[in-house]
């Protein structure tokens, strides 16, 4: 059973940032690329920021270009998301999402989902 499991979701203060971790464990796609989405009330799961299997492809939603990184370490299955200079527009469920298709922004691109962690930025 393939299982992703986010962390570091919290309150924060506008300006502030967040550190979210997504480890993988049990049986999931060899070779994964892995995203992050991430979905706040009334809104439909938006693509965050997504990184290839080996790094070398990474994509950003317009929204997180600048303040947002991703990265992975391959050796733990884990796969991160800084976040700095957050605001209360980020408010949000974060989801950690793995795949073997090619790293892409849709949630189609992805077979696997974590339970997601609240991000929530007040002003």
């Amino acid at each position: 059973q393939a299982q992703l499991v986010e962390s570091g979701g919290g309150l924060v203060q506008a300006g502030g940032s967040l550190r979210l971790s997504c480890a993988a464990s049990g049986r999931t796609c060899s070779e994964c690329d892995m995203g992050w989405f991430r979905q706040a009330p009334g809104n439909e799961r938006e693509f965050v920021a997504a990184i290839s299997w080996y790094g070398g492809r990474i994509y950003y939603a317009d929204s997180a270009k600048g303040r947002f990184t991703i990265s992975r370490d391959n050796a733990k299955t884990t796969v991160y998301l800084q976040m700095n200079g957050l605001q209360p527009e980020d408010s949000a469920v974060y989801y950690c999402a793995a795949g073997s298709r090619g790293v892409g922004m849709t949630r189609y691109d992805y077979d696997y989902w974590g339970q997601g962690t609240q991000v929530t930025v007040s002003s």
